[in-house]
């Protein structure tokens, strides 16, 4: 909404039940790391995929699709680059 001021969020959020509540990082992480497990396990690592961004370092895109290679197991790894 125009004019509304937003707040930062200071700590992480999960979803339980539809329900977003406060956790801790390790919390979270876990969270995000079982989310992508339980979709790769039901869907192949070709239903993951990471998208990269060109204002990266070559460093980090490099780390982007080793992971992506790697832990998820899938070429789908893609970057605006070409804009």
């Amino acid at each position: 909404m125009p004019g509304r001021p937003y707040a930062r969020l200071t700590e992480p959020l999960v979803r339980v039940n539809g329900v977003l509540r406060p956790a801790s990082w390790d919390e979270a992480l876990d969270h995000a790391a079982n989310g992508f497990a339980r979709a790769k396990a039901a869907r192949g690592g070709d239903a993951l995929g990471i998208f990269s961004c060109s204002k990266s370092t070559n460093e980090v895109n490099f780390l982007a699709q080793k992971l992506a290679r790697i832990a998820f197991r899938t070429h789908n790894i893609d970057s605006c680059n070409r804009t």
